[in-house]
């Protein structure tokens, strides 16, 4: 029978369930285990697509075009797996699907009820997720927390599941044990609270993941298995870490994939998890720190900073710098900032290289504008991810084209010169005002041409990368640009769509951007090679800084 891990939180939110799914993953692949990883969203959305990502972070493309949420981008990096879409799923999802299915009369006339046909179809789900990756481990996330209205029928999935299969499905909680400043003690009241809560749902945990500030010492795990009715080893401790990937390996020290394998009665095996244990040494053993700047618009969340909301873009430059021995130093930077003048662009020059990621609206868009201007001219390395590389070619065709009033129709329809416009295959979409989940989605393949950047990094001529735009590359203006000196390096294998711009390394060190999001191919243990051309460029002009 294959075994199914529902992994819940316990009192708050944001603790860290996604890393703690990909960790568990992690260690049961390093046991010779397949794995696969489901997330739940409770919202009504059909899909991540239409989240704002300055409250939900960042939307992530599955090689489908499924627009998910940033959880499955950390089971693809820590599992180094490819995952279909059927491996998420959201309220709304499941209950488009049930409303599909009673309007074709495929429940045969009966009474289509919340309880039971709501948990039925998440089950559905969730075996065919199992059964399409042939795997013996299928990981569950349920967002949100133990006790919130919209987790009932995910719960409810999980306990008759584990109804049917009491043997092969065991319930991780995930809980915060706190530390109150004015009290010094750690408190493990909220806990046994959270616990109490999932008994409500008819769910005992076999596990508890006790994240905290620090370690937990022995009294708490005993108090925490006395009050939550779990065996003192199975309380295991979660705290804070240097970084996410430490996290398997910390795990590993409270031998949680072999109480996992108990619970589920699967042999022990040993884990093999020596090709991380490297990369976490890499990680912490870089000497040079190289800065970075991210520019964007998305990280202001009240008076907090998010940086969730490019978050695969971090993990992409940090795999890349640790790939080359290095250390990244990123700072975020608000493009709104550059373009209200209240910060000079002349900051930009402390730093090694300059990328700016993807986005949508004309909210900070003369400011990322000028940003690539001055580092063009500064030659600071460049790259510039989707909205990134339609903006590069705004700033080139304006200062170095010729075409002073060169624009994106998405932010001046009526521009002068439209060199970005919404591409063909969606003019209807825009017009009738159909746009969630209607984008260019998902992976599509790309031709390189010789002698570039983009295919001495590839080290290839044909490739496939993850997309998610409207917009592109108008082909009116391509020849134009062309003989100003931008370099298309990559383009769609009819030759209409501009997927990378670039300079020659003879004008500039490194500038270069893709209409795709490479930053969602990268893998710790294979950093994207776009990523490491540009830390390696950033790295030379540290280098050169020092002399």
């Amino acid at each position: 029978m294959p075994k199914y891990i529902f992994i819940v939180g316990g009192v708050m939110s944001g603790i860290g369930k996604g890393i703690a799914s990909s960790a568990i993953g992690r260690i049961l692949k390093s046991k010779g285990f397949s794995v696969t990883a489901i997330k739940i969203d409770p919202y009504i959305n059909v899909d991540a697509g239409t989240m704002n990502p300055t409250e939900h972070g960042e939307v992530f493309v599955l090689d489908d075009g499924y627009e998910t949420d940033q959880d499955m981008g950390n089971y693809e990096r820590f599992l180094g797996e490819t995952l279909p879409s059927i491996n998420y799923m959201t309220t709304g999802r499941v209950y488009q699907e049930i409303i599909r299915r009673e309007r074709n009369l495929e429940y045969g006339g009966k009474n289509v009820e919340v309880v039971p046909h709501v948990p039925l179809e998440v089950i559905r789900r969730i075996e065919e997720a199992q059964k399409l990756a042939r795997a013996d481990v299928t990981l569950v996330e349920i967002g949100g927390t133990i006790g919130e209205y919209q987790n009932i029928i995910f719960l409810e999935a999980a306990r008759m599941l584990k109804q049917k299969h009491p043997k092969d499905v065991a319930v991780v909680m995930v809980s915060y044990v706190p530390i109150p400043r004015n009290i010094g003690e750690m408190k493990t009241k909220p806990t046994q609270y959270a616990s109490r809560e999932l008994n409500s749902a008819g769910l005992q945990a076999d596990i508890i993941l006790a994240r905290a500030e620090v370690a937990l010492d022995q009294k708490r795990k005993d108090k925490i298995a006395t009050f939550c009715n779990v065996a003192p080893d199975r309380v295991i401790s979660a705290p804070d870490v240097e970084s996410i990937y430490d996290v398997p390996l910390n795990y590993e020290k409270d031998n949680l994939g072999n109480i996992l394998c108990r619970v589920l009665g699967l042999s022990e095996k040993t884990s093999n998890l020596k090709d991380w244990e490297a990369f976490v040494a890499k990680s912490k053993n870089g000497t040079a720190a190289v800065p970075i700047a991210v520019v964007g618009k998305y990280f202001n969340s009240g008076d907090f900073v998010l940086s969730d909301v490019y978050i695969s873009v971090l993990e992409a430059l940090k795999a890349a710098a640790y790939h080359l021995d290095l250390k990244p130093d990123i700072t975020y930077l608000n493009s709104k900032d550059f373009e209200a003048g209240t910060m000079p662009l002349s900051a930009l020059d402390q730093y090694a290289g300059v990328l700016i990621p993807g986005g949508f609206g004309e909210t900070g868009v003369e400011g990322k504008i000028k940003v690539i201007e001055y580092v063009r001219e500064k030659k600071i390395p460049y790259f510039g991810l989707c909205y990134g590389m339609q903006l590069a070619v705004v700033e080139y065709a304006r200062h170095m084209a010729g075409l002073a009033q060169a624009h994106t129709t998405e932010i001046q329809p009526d521009t002068a010169y439209p060199v970005v416009m919404v591409m063909e295959s969606q003019k209807e979409n825009v017009a009738k005002g159909k746009l969630g989940g209607t984008m260019r989605l998902g992976a599509y393949p790309a031709l390189l041409k010789e002698g570039t950047i983009a295919r001495e990094a590839y080290k290839k001529d044909t490739i496939s990368e993850r997309h998610r735009h409207r917009y592109e590359v108008n082909p009116k203006y391509v020849g134009q640009l062309q003989k100003a000196g931008l370099v298309f390096s990559g383009r769609s294998p009819d030759g209409v769509l501009m997927e990378i711009a670039e300079l020659p390394t003879s004008v500039h060190p490194f500038f270069l951007g893709t209409q795709f999001h490479p930053e969602f191919l990268s893998r710790p243990l294979s950093p994207h090679p776009l990523f490491v051309a540009f830390i390696k460029a950033a790295g030379l002009r540290k280098q050169a800084s020092k002399k």
